[in-house]
């Protein structure tokens, strides 16, 4: 398989349509909302919407997404975007870093340099990595899609072609959060004899989509206390965008494919809600952060295909590829940030995964790479460094 060298480059025409239709925009009343109990707070999407249409320099973000190395490549006649950023140390080794929802490529730019150029950046050449960050399939620039059937288990088999098949790497690591994390731990499952080693920010079964092999309430240590109910709150009161994304996702794809304001809406809530930024979204991530976020979507037109990867996962059952235990045979470090959406025990995840480092994080909620950059970069280091 060969490999394009690909730039980012939004037409004029894109970014004039989307300037006109947010300037149009027409809001919803609200009222009693101040605390977003009701959703998306308007008086704070009017602003980020003004600050989208009029100030947000998106040439500006541009130059500096392309001052990486960017590719395309075709894999099973899908289009697969992604960064390949070439470690600078004795023995760099390969690691690929899979994104989620609602997340870009982009929300991994803060920790590509420092893995792949740790002593440009305060550490060790010999803890260097040779970065692949992929757009997932239907997200970003790995679009348009149109192939029914593509979820998290096998964009893993896809990874797999991109890492030996296109870039020749027999052996690498992988690493992610969100579905990037389900992504990451398919490839523990199935290609463990091609994993150095798996690192994760969020601990989930396999069989999620299945309601199967999750912990127990007995699995929690007593420095777990209250992770349980965590995990329970987010499932009973911030999951109706999963529960509308794994059945009616083209419905809403319709409304916010046609609506930045309505786009941004969806977004900006769950930026807000699954961050550690204590109600104040800015904490974490500037208003060029949100909009570039935003604009990738808008621009990609990848809503669509990136709330249907929810339905795909529903619809197409998880399967085991064997039936060894730890389902997650590759060597697993994992990072627990507290504020993330799903907080799962180490004596779960002792079972689950062959698990040889666990570090939880004093901060940080689910966008780790974006909110907790160093943090990370030092666990993944730390991690990997026995197994070089």
């Amino acid at each position: 398989m060969t490999k394009e060298k690909f730039t980012v480059a939004i037409p004029d025409a894109v970014l004039n349509d989307l300037r006109e239709r947010l300037a149009r925009a027409r809001f919803a009343p609200d009222f009693a909302n101040a605390d977003w109990t009701f959703g998306t707070e308007a008086n704070y999407l009017k602003e980020l919407a003004a600050y989208w249409r009029d100030r947000f320099d998106w040439r500006a973000v541009e130059r500096e997404m392309n001052s990486y190395a960017h590719y395309r490549t075709q894999i099973d006649g899908m289009p697969i975007h992604f960064i390949h950023e070439p470690g600078k140390g004795p023995q760099p080794i390969p690691i690929i870093m899979s994104h989620g929802w609602p997340w870009t490529f982009w929300d991994l730019h803060k920790v590509i340099r420092p893995l792949a150029d740790p002593a440009a950046h305060g550490g060790d050449a010999r803890d260097a990595f040779d970065v692949i960050v992929p757009s997932l399939p239907g997200y970003g620039f790995s679009t348009p899609l149109a192939t029914t059937g593509i979820n998290y288990w096998n964009t893993a088999d896809l990874w797999v072609k991109l890492m030996r098949d296109v870039l020749g790497y027999d052996k690498f690591a992988a690493q992610g959060g969100d579905w990037g994390a389900l992504v990451t731990a398919q490839l523990g499952h199935k290609y463990a004899q091609h994993l150095i080693g798996v690192h994760v920010h969020l601990l989930a079964s396999l069989s999620f989509f299945g309601g199967q092999d999750g912990p127990k309430p007995e699995d929690y240590g007593p420095d777990e206390q209250g992770w349980l109910e965590h995990s329970r709150r987010f499932m009973s009161e911030g999951s109706g965008y999963m529960a509308i994304q794994s059945t009616r996702p083209q419905t809403l794809a319709q409304a916010l494919n046609d609506s930045p304001a309505g786009l941004c809406s969806w977004i900006l809530e769950k930026r807000r809600a699954w961050s550690d930024c204590g109600g104040a979204v800015e904490r974490r991530f500037t208003k060029d952060d949100l909009c570039t976020t935003m604009t990738i979507y808008w621009a990609t037109q990848s809503f669509n295909t990136s709330a249907r990867y929810y339905y795909e996962a529903a619809h197409n059952p998880w399967r085991p590829s064997h039936d060894r235990t730890p389902v997650v045979e590759a060597p697993t470090g994992a990072a627990v940030f507290l504020k993330e959406v799903l907080l799962m025990p180490r004596r779960w995840a002792e079972r689950y995964y062959n698990l040889k480092r666990w570090t939880v994080m004093p901060s940080g909620g689910h966008f780790a790479p974006m909110e907790e950059p160093r943090a990370l970069v030092e666990d993944i280091r730390a991690f990997f460094r026995p197994l070089r």
